[in-house]
């Protein structure tokens, strides 16, 4: 199955055509569907709502519990508030009658302002000429990783034990996607494994909690092709949780995400 497949099924389901979406194995993380397509598909629902020009800026997702692959779920937006200039909208993906993934997202018109103060943040990450090899081991690589090329340039593979706990480097789509909007974004943008877990020596059990991006362009013009840089950084780690903060870049160097997730390691 691939990315366009569940965007199809996802319409289908969007026009009333399908009473279920159902994502394949070959996009799982562990005992759950990857965080980034579950999140792609409830971004595809609430975006749905937009009926004018109100770009996304923020996206909260919390994943409550597993939801699993190869089984039907069903996706129930909210309209929380849609005013002059600002929506609110809440989606829940639900599966065997349990809560599995929520998202709410913040959409907003753009307004001229006198207010205007430009990002500065950058990177000096050279642009891979080829991803980097990830050992495809059973029960320990997570399967939705062959969907993407990571290129790593600084960090380590993850339960290598590191004394690092970042990530500088590239990432993409492995295969051609026939557009690239931000549902697509949205469901790159998490592909890059938890930076902490590179520190530990042996496979450990992880999962995001919560995850929060926010976007700074209001539009999206690229092609699947394209790479996007990445710097992962650990802000604090004890008791088993973790916080990390990402910038995301396009490929002419511009920041286009700040991306920051609760993550959770079970030893």
């Amino acid at each position: 199955m691939t990315f366009d497949d569940v965007l199809e099924q996802t319409s289908a389901y969007l026009a009333g055509e399908k009473d279920s979406i159902t994502i394949a194995n070959n996009w799982s993380q562990g005992r759950t569907v990857y965080g980034g397509i579950s999140s792609a598909v409830l971004f595809a629902c609430v975006a749905d709502k937009i009926t004018d020009e109100r770009p996304i800026k923020t996206m909260n997702v919390n994943f409550v519990g597993p939801l699993l692959c190869d089984e039907p779920f069903t996706v129930s937006v909210t309209e929380l508030r849609v005013g002059r200039n600002v929506s609110q909208l809440l989606a829940m993906a639900q599966q065997k009658g349990k809560n599995c993934v929520v998202l709410q997202a913040c959409f907003a018109k753009n307004r001229e302002s006198k207010v205007v103060v430009k990002n500065v943040d950058s990177h000096d990450f050279s642009l891979p000429k080829k991803p980097t090899f990830i050992p495809p081991i059973p029960k320990v690589t997570p399967k939705f990783l062959r969907q993407f090329d990571l290129a790593i340039q600084d960090g380590g593979v993850p339960f290598t034990g590191q004394k690092t706990a970042h990530y500088k480097g590239w990432f993409r789509f492995k295969k051609p996607t026939s557009t690239f909007t931000f549902v697509h974004l949205v469901g790159l943008l998490d592909a890059y494994p938890p930076t902490l877990i590179q520190m530990l020596k042996w496979p450990t059990p992880a999962s995001t909690i919560n995850w929060n991006v926010e976007f700074l362009e209001s539009d999206t013009q690229y092609t699947s092709e394209d790479w996007f840089a990445y710097h992962d950084i650990t802000r604090q780690a004890e008791y088993g949780y973790g916080i990390t903060e990402a910038n995301v870049w396009n490929h002419r160097g511009e920041l286009i995400a700040i991306s920051r997730q609760r993550v959770g390691i079970f030893e």
